[in-house]
């Protein structure tokens, strides 16, 4: 009687009021929990989203790659990994890995370096350097549709644009099937996708660029370094965090590669510009071999998802640390 007694004094109109300490911490918690109801408020139509577009599908694919499945009704005929393994004794998809190794190396070894080279051509002061960036960066606003066909009717055997400027300059020889050559449609492609691409990733360094402090550039410069040593010592390495973003795109992409072929050639001659993604369509839409269709595109994504990760490990580690230790800094 007496504890209830105690209890009841201390819930009563004349209750000592709680320690501040006690009703900071339940200010704190409240706002905690406000902030997090807030957070979730705005994140659930992105996450239910996600889920349903993105998610759930490749869950499907993943469950659908283990089956012999036209694409109609439910899998029902399991073969185990036997997609998988079909898959890797296919020479078209064997050839698909290797065309896009190909793309990879030439998109980091021409692409990038021009669009680099670009970027420290336009971060200078000359007239009209507004208007090149516009006119470089367009073709990456075009749709990858209007791309393939314009260079379709550019690229056209002896009506084309192409035959008729080296025409025009005596190289009648140099023309040709551009698309239909076995020999030339890959080459023919990167200089497309070069067209497409390359001021994408020249905005990207550009913007990099003009983040570096002038002043370091001066400072060298009043030390008697040359332009060459100023880029390479300076410049160079305060764009490398943008260069490594601009590389992980890059690879990214041209693993899943896939519009600009299928509008240009849909991956001939006799497979010569298939990517793995063209193949995957092929086999999904065409043939009405969904579950095969649905293993390439499980092994799409383990390519992606490895590289991926191993790049954030391995290369961008030191900026994602970086960026880590600010976010803590600012929260203290």
């Amino acid at each position: 009687m007496t504890s209830t007694f105690l209890a009841d004094k201390r819930s009563g109109p004349g209750a000592e009021p709680p320690p501040p300490d006690t009703v900071r911490a339940r200010g704190r918690a409240r706002r905690r929990a406000l902030n997090w109801l807030t957070a979730m408020g705005f994140q659930l139509p992105a996450l239910v989203l996600f889920t349903g577009l993105v998610l759930l599908p490749m869950l499907f694919a993943l469950y659908a790659a283990f089956f012999r499945w036209g694409g109609f009704g439910m899998p029902e005929d399991y073969v185990g990994v036997d997609n998988f393994t079909d898959l890797f004794d296919n020479p078209v998809f064997l050839g698909d890995l290797w065309r896009c190794l190909v793309l990879v190396v030439l998109t980091l070894a021409l692409q990038l370096p021009f669009a680099l080279a670009m970027a420290v051509l336009l971060n200078q002061r000359l007239r009209g350097r507004a208007v090149y960036r516009m006119l470089f960066f367009a073709p990456y606003v075009l749709s990858e549709a209007i791309t393939g066909v314009l260079f379709s009717m550019v690229f056209a055997p002896d009506d084309g644009l192409a035959d008729h400027l080296l025409g025009s300059i005596g190289l009648d020889s140099l023309g040709g099937e551009w698309f239909a050559d076995q020999s030339y449609v890959m080459a023919t492609l990167f200089i497309v996708m070069t067209w497409k691409y390359f001021g994408f990733h020249m905005m990207l360094l550009l913007a990099g660029l003009q983040s570096v402090p002038r002043e370091l550039t001066e400072a060298a410069l009043i030390d008697g370094a040359s332009a060459w040593q100023r880029f390479r010592s300076v410049t160079l390495p305060l764009l490398a965090p943008t260069i490594r973003i601009s590389v992980f795109l890059a690879v990214i992409g041209s693993i899943q590669l896939f519009d600009l072929v299928w509008v240009i050639t849909q991956g001939g001659p006799d497979h010569h510009s298939e990517t793995m993604a063209v193949t995957m369509f092929q086999y999904g839409f065409k043939r009405y071999q969904v579950g095969y269709a649905s293993a390439i595109s499980v092994v799409m994504f383990g390519i992606c998802l490895v590289f991926a990760l191993a790049y954030q490990r391995f290369v961008l580690r030191r900026d994602l640390e970086g960026a880590t230790t600010t976010m803590r800094g600012a929260g203290k």
